[in-house]
Protein backbone atom coordinates (compact mmCIF):
# COMPACT_ATOMS: atom_id res chain seq x y z
CA UNK A 1 0.00 0.00 0.00
CA UNK A 2 1.36 3.29 -0.74
CA UNK A 3 -0.11 4.62 2.34
CA UNK A 4 -1.09 8.22 3.48
CA UNK A 5 0.26 10.61 5.98
CA UNK A 6 -1.59 13.55 7.92
CA UNK A 7 -0.80 16.93 9.47
CA UNK A 8 -3.39 15.90 11.94
CA UNK A 9 -2.90 14.41 15.86
CA UNK A 10 -1.53 10.87 14.75
CA UNK A 11 -3.24 9.73 17.41
CA UNK A 12 -6.57 10.82 16.49
CA UNK A 13 -7.60 7.75 14.61
CA UNK A 14 -5.68 5.43 16.57
CA UNK A 15 -8.03 2.43 18.65
CA UNK A 16 -8.61 3.11 22.31
CA UNK A 17 -9.28 -0.15 23.60
CA UNK A 18 -10.54 -0.37 27.15
CA UNK A 19 -11.50 -3.72 28.48
CA UNK A 20 -10.79 -5.81 25.44
CA UNK A 21 -13.88 -7.96 26.05
CA UNK A 22 -16.25 -4.99 25.06
CA UNK A 23 -13.62 -4.55 22.17
CA UNK A 24 -15.64 -5.06 18.55
CA UNK A 25 -14.09 -5.46 15.26
CA UNK A 26 -15.36 -3.77 12.51
CA UNK A 27 -16.40 -5.46 9.95
CA UNK A 28 -16.91 -4.12 6.70
CA UNK A 29 -20.06 -4.95 4.74
CA UNK A 30 -19.23 -3.30 1.48
CA UNK A 31 -16.60 -2.30 -0.93
CA UNK A 32 -18.14 1.19 -0.89
CA UNK A 33 -18.18 1.43 2.90
CA UNK A 34 -14.59 0.76 3.21
CA UNK A 35 -13.67 3.34 0.47
CA UNK A 36 -15.61 5.69 1.73
CA UNK A 37 -13.43 5.31 5.05
CA UNK A 38 -10.26 5.64 3.14
CA UNK A 39 -11.32 8.93 1.45
CA UNK A 40 -12.26 10.30 5.07
CA UNK A 41 -9.32 9.42 6.13
CA UNK A 42 -7.30 11.22 2.99
CA UNK A 43 -9.35 14.45 3.61
CA UNK A 44 -7.15 15.40 5.94
CA UNK A 45 -3.94 15.40 4.29
CA UNK A 46 -3.57 18.74 3.25
CA UNK A 47 -1.40 17.62 0.39
CA UNK A 48 -1.07 14.40 -1.33
CA UNK A 49 2.61 13.01 -1.39
CA UNK A 50 1.32 10.44 -3.72
CA UNK A 51 -0.16 11.89 -7.34
CA UNK A 52 -0.73 9.08 -9.60
CA UNK A 53 0.14 5.29 -9.53
CA UNK A 54 0.51 2.55 -12.24
CA UNK A 55 -0.81 -0.85 -11.28
CA UNK A 56 -0.44 -4.06 -13.62
CA UNK A 57 -3.15 -5.50 -10.98
CA UNK A 58 -5.20 -3.42 -12.20
CA UNK A 59 -4.03 -2.66 -15.64
CA UNK A 60 -3.58 1.27 -15.27
CA UNK A 61 -2.42 4.68 -13.60
CA UNK A 62 -4.85 5.28 -10.68
CA UNK A 63 -5.30 8.84 -9.63
CA UNK A 64 -7.48 8.25 -5.97
CA UNK A 65 -4.75 7.45 -3.31
CA UNK A 66 -7.30 6.10 -1.79
CA UNK A 67 -6.98 2.74 -4.01
CA UNK A 68 -3.00 3.08 -4.56
CA UNK A 69 -2.56 -0.60 -2.56
CA UNK A 70 -1.38 -3.61 -3.90
CA UNK A 71 -2.83 -7.24 -3.21
CA UNK A 72 -1.46 -8.54 0.66
CA UNK A 73 -0.83 -11.92 -1.42
CA UNK A 74 1.97 -10.37 -3.68
CA UNK A 75 5.10 -11.98 -3.09
CA UNK A 76 6.86 -8.73 -2.59
CA UNK A 77 4.96 -8.36 0.04
CA UNK A 78 5.33 -11.31 2.11
CA UNK A 79 8.13 -12.80 0.88
CA UNK A 80 10.46 -9.98 -0.05
CA UNK A 81 10.26 -11.08 -3.99
CA UNK A 82 10.82 -7.86 -5.69
CA UNK A 83 13.10 -5.36 -7.12
CA UNK A 84 12.98 -1.73 -7.91
CA UNK A 85 14.44 1.05 -8.89
CA UNK A 86 13.63 5.05 -9.18
CA UNK A 87 14.22 8.07 -11.86
CA UNK A 88 14.39 11.57 -10.93
CA UNK A 89 11.85 14.50 -11.84
CA UNK A 90 13.51 17.48 -12.25
CA UNK A 91 11.64 20.33 -14.48
CA UNK A 92 9.27 18.17 -16.06
CA UNK A 93 12.19 15.69 -17.60
CA UNK A 94 12.91 12.11 -16.06
CA UNK A 95 16.67 12.09 -15.53
CA UNK A 96 18.78 9.00 -16.69
CA UNK A 97 15.46 7.22 -16.96
CA UNK A 98 17.13 4.35 -19.84
CA UNK A 99 19.90 3.57 -17.26
CA UNK A 100 17.91 3.18 -14.16
CA UNK A 101 15.37 1.13 -16.23
CA UNK A 102 18.65 -1.23 -17.75
CA UNK A 103 19.66 -1.83 -14.10
CA UNK A 104 15.94 -2.25 -13.09
CA UNK A 105 15.29 -5.03 -15.98
CA UNK A 106 18.72 -6.61 -14.95
CA UNK A 107 17.53 -6.80 -11.40
CA UNK A 108 14.79 -8.90 -12.59
CA UNK A 109 16.64 -11.34 -14.57
CA UNK A 110 19.02 -11.86 -11.16
CA UNK A 111 16.09 -12.13 -9.38
CA UNK A 112 14.19 -14.60 -11.40
CA UNK A 113 11.36 -12.22 -12.15
CA UNK A 114 10.20 -12.27 -15.59
CA UNK A 115 8.59 -8.64 -16.67
CA UNK A 116 4.83 -9.08 -17.58
CA UNK A 117 5.39 -6.17 -20.13
CA UNK A 118 8.45 -5.58 -22.78
CA UNK A 119 10.90 -2.77 -21.87
CA UNK A 120 9.77 -0.05 -24.81
CA UNK A 121 5.83 -0.55 -22.84
CA UNK A 122 7.31 -0.20 -19.43
CA UNK A 123 9.23 3.17 -20.31
CA UNK A 124 5.71 4.12 -21.88
CA UNK A 125 3.98 3.46 -18.96
CA UNK A 126 6.46 5.57 -16.45
CA UNK A 127 6.64 8.43 -19.12
CA UNK A 128 2.90 8.46 -19.17
CA UNK A 129 2.25 7.94 -15.60
CA UNK A 130 4.72 10.82 -15.01
CA UNK A 131 2.76 12.87 -17.26
CA UNK A 132 -0.58 12.06 -15.47
CA UNK A 133 0.75 12.99 -12.26
CA UNK A 134 1.14 16.59 -13.30
CA UNK A 135 4.47 16.81 -11.23
CA UNK A 136 7.41 18.69 -12.26
CA UNK A 137 9.36 17.65 -9.37
CA UNK A 138 9.51 14.47 -7.43
CA UNK A 139 10.85 11.00 -8.09
CA UNK A 140 9.25 7.68 -10.00
CA UNK A 141 9.81 4.50 -7.82
CA UNK A 142 8.64 1.52 -9.56
CA UNK A 143 8.58 -2.10 -8.49
CA UNK A 144 8.46 -6.09 -10.04
CA UNK A 145 7.09 -8.66 -7.96
CA UNK A 146 6.71 -12.14 -8.72
CA UNK A 147 3.20 -11.32 -8.23
CA UNK A 148 0.18 -12.20 -6.53
CA UNK A 149 -1.02 -15.45 -5.97
CA UNK A 150 -0.74 -16.83 -2.69
CA UNK A 151 1.25 -17.26 1.02
CA UNK A 152 3.75 -19.59 -0.06
CA UNK A 153 7.77 -19.80 -0.47
CA UNK A 154 7.56 -20.38 -4.14
CA UNK A 155 6.02 -18.23 -7.01
CA UNK A 156 4.88 -21.29 -9.19
CA UNK A 157 1.49 -20.69 -7.94
CA UNK A 158 1.70 -16.74 -9.18
CA UNK A 159 -0.41 -16.79 -12.56
CA UNK A 160 2.05 -13.59 -13.34
CA UNK A 161 4.73 -11.38 -11.82
CA UNK A 162 3.37 -7.49 -11.55
CA UNK A 163 4.71 -4.21 -12.48
CA UNK A 164 3.80 -1.26 -9.94
CA UNK A 165 4.67 2.54 -10.49
CA UNK A 166 4.34 5.44 -8.53
CA UNK A 167 4.96 8.93 -8.99
CA UNK A 168 6.35 10.91 -5.21
CA UNK A 169 5.84 14.92 -5.43
CA UNK A 170 9.09 15.70 -3.00
CA UNK A 171 11.57 18.37 -3.02
CA UNK A 172 14.75 18.16 -3.46
CA UNK A 173 17.65 19.95 -3.76
CA UNK A 174 21.38 19.79 -4.37
CA UNK A 175 22.99 19.16 -1.62
CA UNK A 176 25.50 21.97 -0.11
CA UNK A 177 26.03 20.85 3.59
CA UNK A 178 28.24 18.20 5.37
CA UNK A 179 26.79 15.32 7.40
CA UNK A 180 28.30 12.81 10.17
CA UNK A 181 28.98 9.28 9.42
CA UNK A 182 29.45 5.67 11.05
CA UNK A 183 31.21 2.68 10.16
CA UNK A 184 28.27 0.29 10.36
CA UNK A 185 28.55 -2.98 12.79
CA UNK A 186 25.35 -4.47 11.04
CA UNK A 187 26.74 -7.03 8.53
CA UNK A 188 26.33 -5.96 4.70
CA UNK A 189 24.65 -8.43 2.25
CA UNK A 190 26.54 -10.73 0.39
CA UNK A 191 27.75 -9.62 -3.05
CA UNK A 192 24.74 -11.76 -5.20
CA UNK A 193 21.74 -10.00 -3.03
CA UNK A 194 23.85 -6.42 -3.18
CA UNK A 195 24.22 -6.40 -6.71
CA UNK A 196 20.66 -6.59 -7.31
CA UNK A 197 18.55 -3.68 -6.33
CA UNK A 198 15.95 -6.44 -4.57
CA UNK A 199 13.68 -5.12 -1.69
CA UNK A 200 15.44 -6.80 0.61
CA UNK A 201 16.67 -3.73 2.91
CA UNK A 202 16.08 -4.67 6.09
CA UNK A 203 19.89 -4.49 6.56
CA UNK A 204 19.73 -0.94 4.95
CA UNK A 205 17.32 0.08 7.31
CA UNK A 206 19.30 -1.20 10.59
CA UNK A 207 22.25 0.57 9.34
CA UNK A 208 20.43 3.38 8.55
CA UNK A 209 18.90 3.58 11.97
CA UNK A 210 22.50 2.66 14.17
CA UNK A 211 23.67 5.99 12.40
CA UNK A 212 20.61 7.68 13.81
CA UNK A 213 20.57 6.58 17.24
CA UNK A 214 24.04 7.96 17.54
CA UNK A 215 23.88 11.35 16.02
CA UNK A 216 24.67 10.41 12.11
CA UNK A 217 23.25 10.78 9.35
CA UNK A 218 23.89 7.10 7.89
CA UNK A 219 26.65 4.62 7.64
CA UNK A 220 29.37 2.75 6.03
CA UNK A 221 30.02 -0.49 5.46
CA UNK A 222 32.94 -2.55 5.42
CA UNK A 223 33.75 -5.71 3.95
CA UNK A 224 35.43 -8.57 5.60
CA UNK A 225 38.75 -7.54 3.55
CA UNK A 226 38.17 -4.40 5.18
CA UNK A 227 37.38 -2.65 2.04
CA UNK A 228 35.23 0.77 1.64
CA UNK A 229 32.09 -0.84 0.78
CA UNK A 230 28.99 1.68 0.48
CA UNK A 231 26.10 3.44 2.89
CA UNK A 232 22.92 2.23 3.11
CA UNK A 233 21.16 3.33 0.19
CA UNK A 234 24.19 5.18 -1.46
CA UNK A 235 27.67 4.86 -2.87
CA UNK A 236 30.83 6.30 -1.57
CA UNK A 237 33.45 8.45 -2.91
CA UNK A 238 36.42 9.99 -1.95
CA UNK A 239 39.33 12.44 -2.65
CA UNK A 240 43.04 12.38 -1.07
CA UNK A 241 45.04 15.09 -0.62
CA UNK A 242 46.95 14.20 -4.01
CA UNK A 243 43.28 15.38 -5.37
CA UNK A 244 42.61 11.98 -6.48
CA UNK A 245 39.02 10.68 -7.21
CA UNK A 246 38.50 6.98 -5.31
CA UNK A 247 35.37 5.38 -5.85
CA UNK A 248 35.29 1.45 -4.57
CA UNK A 249 34.95 -1.22 -7.04
CA UNK A 250 31.20 -2.35 -7.95
CA UNK A 251 32.29 -5.97 -8.15
CA UNK A 252 30.18 -5.97 -4.31
CA UNK A 253 28.11 -3.56 -4.39
CA UNK A 254 25.14 -2.14 -6.17
CA UNK A 255 26.51 0.10 -9.02
CA UNK A 256 24.80 2.99 -8.70
CA UNK A 257 23.59 5.26 -11.88
CA UNK A 258 24.56 8.30 -10.61
CA UNK A 259 28.47 7.69 -9.63
CA UNK A 260 28.76 5.83 -13.19
CA UNK A 261 27.35 9.43 -14.26
CA UNK A 262 29.69 10.91 -11.95
CA UNK A 263 32.75 8.91 -13.48
CA UNK A 264 31.71 9.63 -16.58
CA UNK A 265 31.50 13.61 -15.96
CA UNK A 266 34.21 13.59 -13.66
CA UNK A 267 37.27 13.82 -16.22
CA UNK A 268 36.00 17.43 -17.29
CA UNK A 269 37.98 18.33 -13.51
CA UNK A 270 40.83 16.17 -14.79
CA UNK A 271 41.13 18.01 -18.13
CA UNK A 272 40.70 21.56 -16.46
CA UNK A 273 43.69 20.38 -13.57
CA UNK A 274 41.27 20.54 -10.64
CA UNK A 275 41.73 16.29 -10.47
CA UNK A 276 44.92 14.83 -11.15
CA UNK A 277 42.89 11.62 -11.80
CA UNK A 278 39.59 9.56 -11.51
CA UNK A 279 40.60 5.84 -10.18
CA UNK A 280 38.27 2.94 -9.35
CA UNK A 281 39.98 0.46 -7.19
CA UNK A 282 39.83 -1.02 -3.42
CA UNK A 283 40.15 1.84 -0.66
CA UNK A 284 41.24 0.68 2.84
CA UNK A 285 39.43 2.06 6.16
CA UNK A 286 42.78 3.65 6.76
CA UNK A 287 43.14 5.33 3.52
CA UNK A 288 39.72 6.29 3.27
CA UNK A 289 39.21 8.15 6.74
CA UNK A 290 42.42 10.04 6.10
CA UNK A 291 41.18 11.23 2.78
CA UNK A 292 40.79 15.31 2.34
CA UNK A 293 37.10 15.08 1.20
CA UNK A 294 34.67 12.11 1.29
CA UNK A 295 31.26 11.92 -0.61
CA UNK A 296 27.81 10.04 -0.72
CA UNK A 297 26.48 9.73 -4.20
CA UNK A 298 22.62 8.70 -5.16
CA UNK A 299 20.18 9.71 -7.01
CA UNK A 300 18.22 12.69 -5.16
CA UNK A 301 21.47 14.29 -3.61
CA UNK A 302 23.25 14.20 -6.24
CA UNK A 303 26.23 14.32 -4.29
CA UNK A 304 26.40 14.91 -0.27
CA UNK A 305 29.82 16.17 1.63
CA UNK A 306 30.52 14.10 4.68
CA UNK A 307 32.72 15.83 6.95
CA UNK A 308 33.08 13.48 9.73
CA UNK A 309 33.22 9.78 10.29
CA UNK A 310 32.98 7.99 13.72
CA UNK A 311 33.49 11.31 15.76
CA UNK A 312 36.76 12.40 13.74
CA UNK A 313 36.90 15.22 11.24
CA UNK A 314 37.02 14.39 7.23
CA UNK A 315 40.15 16.64 5.92
CA UNK A 316 39.59 20.22 7.34
CA UNK A 317 36.29 18.56 8.51
CA UNK A 318 34.89 21.57 6.36
CA UNK A 319 32.79 20.81 3.15
CA UNK A 320 35.49 20.50 0.35
CA UNK A 321 35.51 22.48 -2.65
CA UNK A 322 36.45 19.74 -5.37
CA UNK A 323 33.43 17.66 -3.64
CA UNK A 324 30.84 20.55 -4.64
CA UNK A 325 32.42 21.07 -7.90
CA UNK A 326 31.60 17.48 -8.60
CA UNK A 327 28.16 18.16 -7.41
CA UNK A 328 27.95 20.96 -9.61
CA UNK A 329 28.98 19.02 -12.74
CA UNK A 330 26.45 16.46 -12.39
CA UNK A 331 23.86 18.60 -10.68
CA UNK A 332 23.61 20.78 -13.84
CA UNK A 333 23.46 17.68 -15.81
CA UNK A 334 20.58 17.12 -14.33
CA UNK A 335 18.59 20.14 -15.19
CA UNK A 336 20.53 20.87 -18.85
CA UNK A 337 21.95 17.79 -19.91
CA UNK A 338 21.38 16.12 -23.31
CA UNK A 339 17.39 15.36 -24.02
CA UNK A 340 18.88 12.35 -26.59
CA UNK A 341 20.72 10.84 -23.67
CA UNK A 342 20.26 11.95 -20.33
CA UNK A 343 17.00 13.77 -20.20
CA UNK A 344 13.35 12.78 -21.01
CA UNK A 345 10.80 15.20 -21.25
CA UNK A 346 7.49 13.77 -19.74
CA UNK A 347 4.51 14.86 -21.86
CA UNK A 348 2.68 17.17 -19.86
CA UNK A 349 -1.34 17.87 -20.73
Amino acid sequence: MAGYSSSSDPKSDSLEVGNVEDFKVHVFKSSSELLEKLHEKWSKVEKKPYPAMYSSTYGGIILDPALMVIPMDDHMVHRGHGVFDTAILLDGYLYELDVHLNRFLRSASKARIPSPLDRSTLRSILVQLAAASQIKKGTLRYWLSAGPGDFLLSPTGCPTSAFYAVVIDEDFNQCKEGVKVITSSIPMKSPQMATMKNVNYLPNILAKMEAEDKGAFASIWVDEKGYIAEGPNVNVAFITHDKELIVPFFDKILSGCTMLRLLELAPKLVESGCLKAVTTRNITVEEAKSSAEMMFVGSTLPLLPIIEWDEKPIGNGEVGELTMALSDLVWDDMVAGSTETQRTAVPYV
